[in-house]
């Protein structure tokens, strides 16, 4: 029987084994413990004795790479664990702008010493336990497309721009900023009071003041960020900025969502000064000068627009309200307006053909019109368009007027709409009410040519006269008459006075069939003895009939000259010859109303009307009436007193007008008498007074001098 087989051998135990490699695993990760411990010791301790200085290169690389901007550290750098916040010292530290930019450094400070949170670094929020900032210098530029700003810090579209710490003690001294934007031709320099934060918080207020430019106008301003807090913590920012500039004091204030974020926020905007124009001036936008003024209006700007609405406030003795839009774009800015005035003082209107409102206002029109450099005793102003404002931007405005408040016409609703571009400028249309008379206006100012090529078309629908010049005495009682007309010029100059001066056209003033009170008409046409027999019989106020009329020139090179003046009474025809002057506002008109009927105690005789716009002048006595007193003292010699009155006697041959070419505003060789024979008493369109229209040398003479201005 075999022998049974032996077992096999037991194996050795394994737990020793284990036990020495995981002993073995531990004496390495404590030796690497330990070595990183005294590692990092050995870092503290070389950053600690030599307190980083060494780290300067390093950290300038480093950053500069960040930051894709040139970091340097002029002077003393300290970077070390003391002995376990970050303890960061810098003097003369810089951190370079972009090329484009027109100073070397974005941020430059004598000296920081900061004691950051280590982990701060790596996770969450930077943040600082200490901060002493000494004589910091920012420059905020964007570059001349404006596509990028200096405080992005990237290359590329999307760079993150500057972050604010949380700072829980600090103290920042002689801090200055300035801001640089090549669009808005906008440089500002401002200069921070001594900034204290303590426990994360500054207080009520940071205050700051400055100076700079807007356009190459000067100004100046301080202001305040009410919520300083919130702003280091970038939240929002309540902020208060009063401005003084070419005489116009600004205040703006509002609430923004970070420091130097505006961009579709509300602000709220005030401004106050002696003269809306020169606050317009600042940005190269032309308007007519004003009286004292003060706004009110809430901002916003949306990219490069910037919208004023809610406007409201006076100008001079005049309210006005609407809204007024900036466009800053290229090639010129735009201007967008919807403006509305309830009651426009007539002296605040002044402006809008080149007065001083202020000295039209204390003075007169006349010294108003010598302050632009118009000769003397002239009405016309001498005020010139701004030219060269006109092309830095371009308009479309729209300005309505409820009623003007004058003393003698009664002007009312009155709308604009108005276009500016490339120096073209256009009134069109421009109406308004005028006694009840609606008036269309065209005008144009082709600022393109030299000097501008001015035109004017205003049109005069059927007015009552009697409300057209209440102002001047005429009642409306017993007057049922209106007027029309036109007035249709081309001129060349750059002022009202000289393109008025050099105009070509006609003006033409029509009266259809109406009625008018006696005394009135019957003062103007002279004819003493029916003006007499009336008043004798108490019949002042009986309507005298008008069965058409035209007041009509034609205007060659600034002289204006009758083309008629033609007016068919019931009783009497009234004509006028002569003209007048743009060039030297003179007069030089004689005006003669021949009866119809038999007149008995007649005086009736040519009224010379002389002078000039500014101070017209009446000549009652004529050659014409001093031959009649001299007829009549030689028959009174020669026959009887009685006899002498028959020089004064109008035998009433006038002829009575045809009124189709009065009504159709033709010309003097058009018109014709009721029986159609060409009329011989109106003269020819020219400014000779004489009924054939011829002028004697010294006339010829006498209106070259008045006329052409040489005296």
């Amino acid at each position: 029987m075999d022998a049974a087989p032996s077992p096999p051998a037991a194996a050795p135990p394994a737990q020793p084994v284990q036990t020495a490699q995981r002993k073995r695993w531990w004496r390495i990760v404590r030796n690497v413990v330990i070595g990183l411990v005294v590692a990092l010791f050995l870092v503290w301790l070389v950053l600690y004795i030599t307190k980083g200085r060494f780290l300067k290169s390093p950290f300038e690389r480093i950053v500069s790479s960040a930051t894709h901007r040139q970091v340097k550290v002029a002077n003393d750098f300290q970077l070390y664990f003391d002995p376990i916040t970050i303890h960061f010292r810098a003097e003369g530290m810089t951190i370079s702008n972009p090329s484009y930019a027109s100073r070397p450094d974005l941020f430059a400070a004598k000296q920081i010493d900061a004691r950051i949170a280590p982990l701060s670094m790596l996770f969450g929020k930077r943040h600082f336990y200490t901060l002493d900032l000494t004589d910091g210098a920012v420059d905020l530029e964007w570059n001349a497309p404006h596509t990028s700003n200096s405080w992005t810090f990237s290359d590329k579209k999307g760079g993150k721009p500057l972050d604010f710490p949380r700072i829980d003690v600090a103290t920042v001294a002689g801090t200055t900023l300035r801001y640089l934007d090549p669009r808005m031709r906008l440089q500002t320099d401002l200069a921070f009071q001594t900034i204290t934060s303590t426990d994360a918080r500054i207080g009520k207020s940071v205050r700051f003041t400055g100076d700079g430019k807007v356009r190459d106008t000067p100004f100046t301003l301080k202001g305040a960020l009410l919520s300083p807090d919130a702003t280091v913590a970038r939240g929002k920012n309540k902020l208060e900025v009063a401005a003084d500039a070419a005489n116009n004091h600004i205040t703006v204030a509002g609430t923004l969502p970070s420091i130097a974020d505006i961009e579709n926020v509300p602000l709220s905007v005030t401004s106050r000064g002696r003269n809306l124009a020169e606050l317009l001036d600042i940005i190269g936008v032309a308007i007519p000068r004003t009286r004292t003024y003060a706004v009110t209006a809430t901002l916003i700007k949306t990219d490069t627009t910037y919208a004023f609405t809610r406007l409201s406030g006076r100008f001079g003795d005049s309210d006005l309200a609407g809204k007024f839009t900036v466009r800053n774009i290229e090639p010129r800015l735009h201007v967008a307006a919807e403006l509305t005035t309830r009651k426009l003082d007539i002296i605040d209107a002044a402006p809008f053909i080149g007065y001083n409102p202020d000295i039209i206002a204390t003075k007169g029109a006349v010294a108003a019109a010598a302050s632009t450099g118009a000769a003397p005793a002239r009405l016309l102003p001498d005020a010139e368009i701004p030219v060269e404002t006109l092309k830095n931007f371009n308009a479309d405005v729209r300005y309505r007027v409820g009623v003007v408040r004058s003393k003698n016409v009664p002007v009312s609703n009155i709308d604009l709409t108005l276009s500016l571009k490339d120096s073209l400028l256009k009134l069109s249309p421009l109406t308004f009410v005028m006694a009840r008379g609606d008036v269309a206006s065209d005008i144009t100012i082709d600022a393109r040519r030299r000097p501008a090529h001015d035109t004017y078309d205003i049109r005069l629908a059927p007015t009552p006269m009697a409300r057209l010049l209440a102002g001047y005495g005429v009642a409306e009682a017993g007057t049922s008459g209106v007027i029309k007309g036109r007035i249709l010029l081309e001129g060349d100059g750059d002022s009202l006075h000289d393109s008025l001066a050099t105009s070509h056209g006609r003006i033409a003033f029509v009266m259809p069939g109406g009625s008018f009170w006696t005394r009135n008409v019957q003062l103007s046409e002279l004819d003493i003895g029916t003006f007499a027999q009336k008043l004798f019989q108490g019949k002042l106020k009986e309507p005298v009939k008008i069965n058409c009329g035209l007041i009509g020139f034609t205007v060659r090179n600034g002289v204006a000259a009758a083309d008629p003046i033609l007016i068919d009474t019931e009783k009497n025809v009234i004509v006028g010859r002569g003209g007048f002057s743009f060039k030297s506002e003179a007069l030089d008109l004689a005006v003669r109303a021949d009866g119809k009927r038999f007149s008995f105690l007649s005086a009736q005789s040519p009224i010379g009307l002389n002078g000039s716009f500014a101070k017209p002048g009446y000549s009652v006595i004529s050659p014409q009436l001093i031959g009649r007193a001299g007829a009549a003292l030689g028959l009174s010699v020669v026959g009887t007193p009685v006899a002498g009155l028959l020089a004064f006697v109008d035998i009433g041959d006038a002829k009575a007008a045809q009124c189709g070419p009065v009504l159709a505003a033709a010309p003097a060789t058009a018109q014709r008498t009721t029986k159609g024979e060409r009329r011989d008493d109106v003269g020819h369109g020219t400014t000779a007074k004489a009924e054939d229209g011829k002028k004697t040398a010294g006339e010829r003479s006498g209106q070259r001098k008045k006329f052409l201005g040489i005296f």
